[in-house]
């Protein structure tokens, strides 16, 4: 019970590394003490519950503006919303058990080879933890837990050398961390055509109001400005138009804003005709329009929510009185996929609405390449931590696909990613604003952006083929 006790603690200290605290070496030292506990752990039993209790406290803390969203739906209680991440938690933590227990079943006997198999193991299960049952997204931790390791050999070493490799490990990682975190471009330094992404500062609240439909409306048109003769693209955030584009009367408040040489990006809702006996539903739809606010394209989203845009098990889940967390009877219905539209004089861009950006290797068409990625969004439900975590994963997107990513939200994190993942342009949550800056310039594609996630996999693989000769070596 003791070392359970330490490994919940452990996990609280892991999640501080993501953002809105962004204490990485905590992290690091987190996964540290855990590779201790596995080593002592005497069965598979006591290593599956170390990393299941390690997960569960990881996840709460890490997850706690899930709960957030609850307090704006009032068909369910507030109180359902911890009780929401409690139970994902429980659910998530499987992934961190299956990856400590692999380890220590193949690698208890050895220390090296088991670092090696936790890191190879927590990138697998990372990877299944992002495509099963929706998915939930994965990240860096495969290197994570190699510098942990690196921690806890070293310290069995002679000082002079323990400290030597300690020093290497962090000044990479700060390095690394500065040269994220350091100025981003400037406009002096960006070449591509004028961009304005709008940030209207609308709170959740205010948006659901059907009675400040119209004020909130008239301050995307009011932010987005006149024309001036030369070409802008303007970009609005996620569900920003509330009303049909389809029709007469939204096209006529949106036209006298966009210029014969602009183009808007707007989130919208575009209905769909539902199976036979089935709710009313619609697509979540990014659209292009065109002068005179003509539909030029549009992107639906493909990744939805579960809860938030569709409710898993309808009938029974609707028996119990749960149901979506957006307001709406229907649900909302999956689009094709990665797509690239064509925007006249401003390039090729790939569309990501919110919660797909997340997803690592799923957010270009491969085929069809953008020279960027636009991911309105709205984190207006999701609290103080929701936002900065959200933007982060952005940033990992940029980085791994070397294009620049562009967000636009009613509340914050809104800004200008370029391709090597700094930031060239933000405003911050809760002001109203607008960013005028031009848009980043697209990097050769790298090898993630032509392997994906096999890239991650196979080095999985290596590390494995580390550890079984690591093993031989030492029989």
């Amino acid at each position: 019970m003791k070392a359970l006790g330490l490994s919940f603690l452990l996990g609280l200290l892991s999640a501080t590394g993501f953002q809105p605290l962004g204490l990485w070496p905590l992290t690091i030292l987190a996964f540290a003490g855990l590779i201790l506990l596995i080593e002592r752990a005497p069965r598979m039993r006591s290593a599956l519950a170390l990393g299941w209790w390690f997960g569960v406290s990881q996840f709460v803390l890490g997850l706690n503006w899930i709960a957030t969203a609850f307090t704006y739906q009032a068909a369910m209680p507030a109180w359902l919303g911890w009780l929401a991440v409690v139970v994902l938690s429980f659910y998530l933590a499987v992934y961190p058990a299956a990856g400590i227990g692999l380890a220590w079943r193949w690698g208890r006997a050895n220390k090296v080879a088991l670092v090696l198999i936790l890191a190879a193991a927590w990138i697998v299960t990372e990877y299944l933890r992002g495509v099963m049952f929706t998915g939930f997204a994965c990240g860096l931790s495969g290197l994570v837990i190699l510098l942990a390791g690196l921690i806890c050999w070293s310290a069995g070493l002679r000082r002079n050398l323990a400290f030597g490799l300690l020093a290497g490990a962090v000044l990479i990682m700060l390095a690394a961390d500065l040269r994220l975190t350091g100025p981003g471009p400037d406009n002096g330094e960006l070449s591509g055509p004028a961009i304005r992404v709008v940030q209207p500062n609308i709170p959740q609240e205010e948006h659901q109001d059907a009675a400040q439909e119209e004020g909130n409306f008239r301050k995307l048109l009011r932010l987005s400005g006149r024309p001036d003769g030369s070409p802008r693209l303007i970009l609005w955030p996620e569900s920003a138009v509330p009303y049909d584009l389809h029709g007469g009367a939204a096209g006529g408040l949106i036209a006298p804003v966009i210029g014969p040489q602009d183009l808007l990006l707007a989130g919208g809702m575009e209905v769909a005709t539902p199976p036979p006996g089935a709710a009313a539903a619609a697509y979540n739809s990014l659209y292009l329009l065109g002068p005179g606010a003509r539909i030029l394209g549009r992107y639906d989203k493909a990744h939805l929510v579960p809860y938030g845009e569709y409710l898993p098990m309808r009938p029974f889940l609707t028996m119990l009185g749960l149901s979506r967390l957006v307001p709406g009877e229907g649900d909302i219905l999956a689009g094709p996929g990665p797509q690239t539209l064509n925007l006249p004089g401003f390039g090729r861009m790939g569309g990501q609405i919110c919660y797909e950006i997340i997803f690592s290797g799923e957010v270009v068409d491969r085929a069809n390449r953008p020279d960027f990625i636009f991911a309105p969004s709205n984190d207006a439900w999701f609290g103080a931590w929701g936002p900065p975590q959200h933007f982060a994963q952005a940033r990992m997107r940029a980085l791994e696909e070397g294009l620049p990513v562009v967000r636009s939200t009613p509340t914050g994190i809104s800004g200008v990613i370029d391709a090597k993942g700094r930031v060239a342009a933000r405003l911050p949550q809760h002001e109203e604003g607008v960013i005028d800056t031009r848009l980043p310039e697209a990097a050769a594609p790298t090898l993630f952006a032509r392997f994906g996630n096999l890239l991650p996999l196979a080095f999985a693989l290596l590390l494995v083929a580390g550890a079984i000769a690591v093993r031989r070596k030492t029989r």
